[in-house]
């Protein structure tokens, strides 16, 4: 079976002196891991959409045990984002996010669309950091299943505007009264707004919300807590990007 689809590469690794093996994200069969014979004999345009970060369209043969690259036509490579370790270690983060979560063999055009965006955000500086690490922590998740539920107490249903205490492990947020029987996080009003924004609004939209230093900070430790509790992971990409931050 031979098919074309947009993809792009989350991970690469040589597999011999001339073959790669990639990890593609892909828009209409998730995640796939496919052989690039004689990755570094071919023209310089289809290498280059062969690295990691590359985002294109490319021909893929499935075989009896393994898919194949046949052709790739390269749309962007990011390549900006070499430039800045930070920025490089953050971007391979989010590659290993989406390769742990997205569905394999099916449709993944959020997660797709998610991930371009945040790398094109990333590599453009649109956005602070901690503030795009938030948004695909958490969107992620959300795409994934594992939306958490923010909006009344996790115990009585209340709504009130002060501040609920967030429970990584549970998903859930509770009020003054119940927070009690619970452990977790205080979340500020702001970071809650945030994070409900993250769930619940549209794509358009999803990275359009302001918040300062220290709540985004206190943003991206919360959703960074979410996802480790909820996927029971532990991702080297996130480690080193903390060596590169600090």
């Amino acid at each position: 079976m031979k098919f074309r689809t947009d993809g792009l590469i989350i991970r690469e690794q040589q597999t011999g002196e001339d073959d790669r093996l990639v990890t593609l994200l892909t828009r209409d069969h998730g995640v796939i891991r496919a052989f690039v014979r004689g990755a570094k004999r071919i023209k310089s345009r289809s290498q280059s959409a062969t690295q990691l970060f590359a985002y294109g369209t490319y021909s893929i043969y499935r075989g009896r045990d393994a898919y194949s690259v046949d052709e790739a036509q390269p749309k962007e490579i990011f390549f900006d984002l070499r430039n800045d370790i930070e920025a490089l270690s953050l971007a391979q983060y989010f590659c290993e996010l989406a390769g742990e979560l997205a569905p394999v063999e099916d449709d993944a055009d959020e997660f797709l669309r998610l991930i371009l965006n945040a790398l094109h955000m990333l590599m453009n500086k649109k956005r602070p950091q901690p503030q795009l690490k938030a948004v695909v922590e958490l969107r992620l998740l959300c795409l994934a299943g594992y939306m958490p539920d923010l909006v009344v107490c996790g115990d009585c249903g209340e709504e009130y505007d002060g501040d609920f205490l967030f429970s990584p492990v549970e998903g859930r947020i509770f009020c003054e009264k119940c927070r009690s029987r619970h452990s977790g996080i205080m979340l500020s009003s702001g970071v809650l707004r945030a994070m409900r924004h993250i769930c619940y609004s549209e794509d358009e939209k999803l990275f359009s919300f302001t918040l300062g230093e220290e709540s985004l900070n206190m943003l991206s430790d919360v959703t960074e807590k979410f996802l480790l509790a909820q996927t029971s992971k532990k991702f080297k990409t996130l480690d080193f990007y903390k060596v590169m931050k600090d």
